[in-house]
């Protein structure tokens, strides 16, 4: 395993951090829906403990993973002298504050299910301009700072989402020892200049997303697999994508969120095969071509985090969308519209939408939810 310095903080983590939100499941229930809630904690476990035994020491979750049943797994995983090999991260669930004493409230609870008595690096979830008036409003940093100074907390940290403009504002804001980005070679090339404005502070830079929950890997279509092949490299599309994201050296890890042990092998073998600076511009330019297939081919820029929901009609939102870029993009429209169908039949699909527009407000992506839904569903209820 290769390792690189957390930015000013004086430690040395593993370039594969082990992302806690899409852990293996029991089988699928609810209608469908993809995410059950019911992890597969004797799988779950082995996992977690095999990439921590291959050198994996970051280990990243948030009170909301798994509908709230992420950190007790882990809490499990890191049992017998696991917690000790680790830096451990988890997220305060920022758009649950109604006080500031919540922000108390929260964290105790957080430990409690992790089984531990402080947290390595505690992020404020999923920020963007809005939520950072919350912050404010409710005095958060000062709450984080009493954190610190007791003990509970060893080092602040933020997960963003929102423009690459107001990215600065909130890291200037404070004495951070980390940040967290959606960042993979689909993303918006800005966020390059901000990982190297993070660097220049001293603030460590952790990528969330490097495979856009998958979709950079899972069944590529005929053209995309044309192009890989074409290169002359014998790669997988995951090894393409966190090759792109290593090869940045402001970044300082790369989080992945596995759900079975192929891929937390994989991910490993990756992970130990891969430098900054590394790539080639024809690599770069390889890539660079996929990106326009992808680009042309997607309808739905929607990474599946699930902070529409939930939806008041019961609506799983990413999983439509899941169902109907898969069918575009990787041409599997028969087993999406087999998925969907099954939302029919239980009474959750996009038709029931009220147009309510709750999901919209919370969209880190900002998309037009309900009338991508109504596309969704002309298109897979064919």
């Amino acid at each position: 395993m290769k390792y690189r310095n957390f930015g000013k903080l004086g430690f040395d983590v593993s370039i594969l951090g082990f992302g806690c939100m899409r852990l293996p499941l029991m089988p699928e229930v609810n209608g469908g829906e993809k995410d059950s809630g019911i992890i597969d904690e004797t799988e779950a476990i082995k996992m977690i403990r095999y990439a921590i035994d291959s050198g994996v020491n970051y280990v990243d979750t948030a009170y909301p993973y798994h509908r709230g049943n992420g950190e007790t797994l882990v809490g499990n995983a890191l049992k017998g002298g696991y917690r000790d090999k680790v830096k451990l991260a988890t997220k305060l669930p920022v758009w649950l504050l109604k006080s500031r004493e919540d922000f108390d409230k929260y964290l105790d609870e957080q430990l409690e299910k992790l089984q531990t008595d402080y947290i390595d690096v505690y992020l404020l979830h999923a920020l963007n301009e809005e939520r950072w008036s919350s912050i404010k409003e409710f005095d958060v940093l000062s709450s984080m700072k009493k954190a610190i100074e007791s003990g509970k907390v060893k080092h602040s940290g933020f997960s963003f989402h929102g423009d690459t403009d107001f990215f600065r504002t909130i890291l200037d804001s404070f004495d951070w020892g980390m940040c967290q980005i959606q960042f993979n070679y689909m993303e918006d090339r800005k966020w390059e200049q901000n990982i190297e404005y993070a660097e220049s502070k001293g603030i460590a830079v952790v990528v969330m997303e490097p495979l856009l929950g998958g979709k950079l890997t899972n069944n590529p279509s005929a053209e995309v697999s044309k192009v890989w092949k074409e290169s002359g490299y014998d790669r997988s599309p995951a090894d393409w994508a966190f090759k792109w994201i290593y090869n940045h050296p402001g970044v300082t890890l790369a989080l992945s969120g596995m759900s079975t042990m192929e891929q937390v092998a994989e991910n490993l073998n990756i992970a130990e095969n891969s430098m900054s600076n590394a790539l080639s511009e024809k690599e770069l330019h390889t890539i660079d071509k996929v990106r326009e297939l992808y680009k042309a081919m997607t309808k739905v820029k929607c990474t599946g985090c699930k902070y529409c929901l939930p939806c008041p009609n019961n609506i799983p939102i990413p999983d439509i969308f899941s169902y109907y870029n898969e069918a575009a993009a990787y041409n599997i429209h028969k087993e999406s519209a087999k998925s969907y169908k099954n939302l029919i039949k239980n009474g959750r699909d996009a038709s029931l939408c009220a147009e309510c527009g709750r999901c919209e407000k919370v969209c880190p992506q900002k998309l037009p939810i309900i009338k991508h839904l109504k596309e969704a569903h002309e298109s897979l209820n064919r």
